[in-house]
């Protein structure tokens, strides 16, 4: 087996779950968030430096690996740890969410999806088994079969027509996946329909992959409605295997999730606010660039010991964004992504202490009764799933 996952211990008034996933690179402890290094490099940070923070994985993307520098470049390199220089394990997700976002002019046939690149406009065929050939030439320890991420919203037909495709392509990665060193993750899609959300995971887990994925949401649909389906999708899974939900990286999405009996989770958000000088406290986020902080000389968050907070000031931060310096963008990513490694700990420290209830609601209730910024202040509209 390429993986083995075990829980050590499971919260009994929520869904919330304590466990190991072990991989070829390193053994994981979950609930955990994967930063997204989506051309193989976590955006203004060195390998050292996650795993400073405590980060065992992360993810790359095999969209923007296909383009550029190419497949067959990351294997010639020994593949993508040799590559990225990260010693710790490595999940790629299948490209397709990419495709369906940033290719123009896509096509979706049974055999696959042709679209032309976001880069130079040049043609591409993407099928499930090239999906497959791709991941097992960058040589990550976990891989994503292809899947339709459906939009939102979207009609019953469409969402169904889309989860039978995403059945019929798992299918056909299933089949063509060679390598037993990776472990080849199913995912589950359905949009918001519970009816097609049940069929599809029992269609997807009848497959027997090591581990499942949750698809198809924190695309823009109501955050009670995200919720529910998750909900109705963790109750189908098997207990025995990790379950991913993809692109969520808010905080109070992260421990949301938890409490639904999510094990991973992914998101570009915290790296990209942090571009745009939004970064998470205890009590909210922080645009840091606004005027008001410039002559505060505290911590981005009081109640941080991260390396920024333990040396910066907003005062100084915000100077650095403002003019263009890069070590700005570079002390907001790092604080955003230490935040979240440790707001991930805790959340295991609770589990396993029996004490995530009463964590959950004194988390929460902090953070959205804050008057911190609305993250969506900080980013780019859209989706928070994007490169």
């Amino acid at each position: 087996m390429a993986i083995r996952f075990r829980i050590e211990s499971t919260c009994p008034l929520t869904g919330a779950r304590l466990g190991r996933l072990a991989t070829p690179h390193g053994e994981v402890e979950t609930p955990v968030f994967m930063p997204v290094g989506t051309l193989a490099s976590v955006k203004a940070m060195t390998p050292d430096e996650l795993r400073g923070m405590g980060y065992g994985i992360v993810l790359a993307n095999t969209y923007h690996l296909y383009l550029r520098p190419g497949p067959d470049v990351v294997a010639e390199a020994g593949g993508l740890h040799r590559f990225m220089n990260w010693p710790g394990a490595i999940l790629t997700d299948s490209g397709g969410f990419q495709v369906f976002s940033l290719a123009k002019l896509r096509r979706i046939e049974e055999d696959g999806v042709s679209f032309q690149s976001h880069l130079d406009g040049s043609r591409h065929f993407l099928s499930p088994e090239k999906a497959i050939a791709i991941q097992e030439a960058l040589g990550a320890d976990i891989i994503m079969a292809l899947d339709e991420c459906p939009p939102y919203p979207c009609d019953w037909e469409y969402a169904r027509r889309s989860a039978l495709l995403t059945a019929r392509w798992a299918a056909r990665c299933r089949a063509a996946h060679r390598r037993d060193d990776q472990a080849l993750f199913g995912i589950v899609q359905g949009s918001v329909f519970h009816d097609i959300r049940a069929e599809n995971t029992r269609m997807i887990t009848g497959m027997d992959f090591p581990g499942y994925a949750i698809g198809g949401l924190s695309v823009g649909e109501p955050k009670p409605v995200m919720m529910e389906t998750l909900e109705l999708v963790t109750s189908l899974l098997p207990q025995d295997k990790p379950r991913y939900l993809m692109g969520v990286g808010a905080p109070e999405d992260l421990v949301e999730g938890v409490a639904r009996g999510v094990d991973m989770f992914d998101c570009v958000l915290p790296t990209r606010i942090a571009r745009h000088g939004t970064v998470f406290t205890a009590t909210g986020t922080v645009i840091v660039r606004d005027a008001r902080y410039a002559r505060d000389f505290g911590p981005l968050d009081p109640e941080c010991d991260c390396y920024v907070c333990r040396n910066y000031t907003r005062a100084y931060i915000r100077h650095l964004l403002k003019s263009g310096e890069i070590l700005g963008l570079r002390l907001t990513t790092w604080h955003n992504l230490a935040f979240l490694a440790r707001l991930m700990s805790r959340v295991r420290e609770n589990i396993r202490e029996g004490t995530f209830p009463q964590f959950r609601q004194a988390f929460l209730q902090r953070y959205r009764s804050s008057r911190g910024a609305d993250l969506r202040e900080g980013t780019p509209g859209g989706p928070s799933k994007g490169h």
